[in-house]
């Protein structure tokens, strides 16, 4: 069967290949499931691997499988599996167990080793391909009523993470009830993680370069939040006329913009770094004196968080479906670019770097039923 992948640190390296098609035979104890790949999704992260800064091929291989967001549908299980059955949705997490106290507790989202094995990303072969076998550990069930969305499972699950991983860090401070939120960056990270803050009811501002009108801003309304373009207006002006921001989700991918948002972030606030920067940029003109004193005396929270783990992804998949009802319509707006198949593998990077209207740009492996 087909699949599409790179050779790890070599630039545009991607190419389409042949492999075998997999077997429940390579899961233990019968806990194996095979799915045929629908949909991936693909995004910076993806390019970033074919630019050669980052990934891993597993140990034995010389190439790296891509594909991190993955939407299908269950062919075959084990006789141990019970959460899937053959016909049903799903997706499939990313992060893959370590050596770790937390790995062994379900926790590899958190993993302390040094390496981490991800598919698609790192050490472990990714979802380019028309069928995948894991372990029923990683499979997620999506309801047949978001098969139209299931693409936007693996990206929902790293907002749903964020989210949480901000309200449980600050649960240090007894109270906290955040009324007003940022969020960088206007991708369909951002984009989703302003859908979930807005269920949750806070004020929420997404703060992107591109100027308005445009489709961005129209997502952003349909959620009932507010699209800034920077170049329209500063952050600072912004701060000046809202107010500062008590969480801050940064998904820009920009360092420097991750940077700068400290510099505006509210007394007892967090700010959430999700950008993944594989760059070598550096910062000489950053006030870092003024932000130390500010964060100390403020109290201030910086939380990273990559990636999620089961149940950051049903939590994501959940608020997909609230959101349906809530702003029925709005999320599948977000999926812009469609390529259809493996053959033009250059296409799809042309999609991702050169494409200025694309959201969210997705492969059709096979047809949605």
């Amino acid at each position: 069967m087909e699949a599409l992948a790179v050779i790890p640190k070599q630039e545009n390296s991607l190419h389409s290949i042949e492999i075998d098609v997999p077997t429940l035979a390579t899961i233990p104890n019968g806990r194996g499931v095979l799915v045929k790949v629908l949909q991936v999704g693909v995004d910076a992260t993806d390019s970033e691997i074919n630019e050669g800064l980052y990934g891993q091929a597993p140990e034995g291989s010389d190439y790296l499988i891509i594909g991190h967001e993955v939407f299908g549908i269950v062919e075959e299980v084990g006789p141990e599996v019970r959460n899937v059955k053959p016909g049903d949705y799903c997706t499939c997490t990313v992060r893959r167990p370590g050596p770790t106290l937390f790995d062994d507790i379900g926790r590899n989202d958190i993993t302390s080793h040094d390496e981490y094995y991800e598919r698609g990303i790192n050490l472990r072969h990714g979802f380019m391909t028309e069928k995948f076998v894991d372990d029923c550990e990683f499979i997620v069930k999506v309801p047949v009523g978001l098969k139209h969305l299931g693409v936007l499972s693996e990206p929902v699950s790293v907002c749903a993470k964020a989210i949480e991983q901000a309200y449980l860090a600050q649960t240090r401070l007894q109270v906290w009830k955040p009324q007003l939120a940022f969020v960088t960056g206007a991708g369909q990270i951002g984009l989703l993680t302003a859908m979930m803050l807005r269920l949750r009811g806070l004020e929420v501002y997404v703060l992107a370069r591109t100027q308005n009108p445009g489709l961005k801003e129209e997502i952003c309304a349909g959620y009932g939040a507010h699209y800034i373009s920077t170049k329209e207006e500063s952050v600072s002006d912004l701060v000046e006329r809202v107010g500062r921001p008590d969480l801050v989700i940064e998904a820009t991918g920009s360092s420097r913009v991750a940077f700068d948002m400290m510099q505006h972030l509210n007394r007892n606030g967090a700010l959430v770094w999700t950008s993944v920067t594989g760059g070598k940029n550096t910062l000489s003109d950053f006030p870092s004196d003024a932000v130390n004193l500010e964060w100390v005396l403020g109290n201030k929270l910086l939380v990273g968080s990559v990636n999620g783990n089961r149940d950051h992804f049903k939590k994501g998949i959940s608020d997909l479906a609230l959101s349906e009802v809530m702003y029925p319509g709005v999320t599948e707006k977000i999926l812009t670019t469609p390529i259809n198949g493996f053959s033009k593998p250059q296409a799809i990077i042309e999609k991702l770097t050169n494409d200025k209207s694309a959201l969210k740009v997705y492969v059709n492996v096979a047809e949605v039923g």
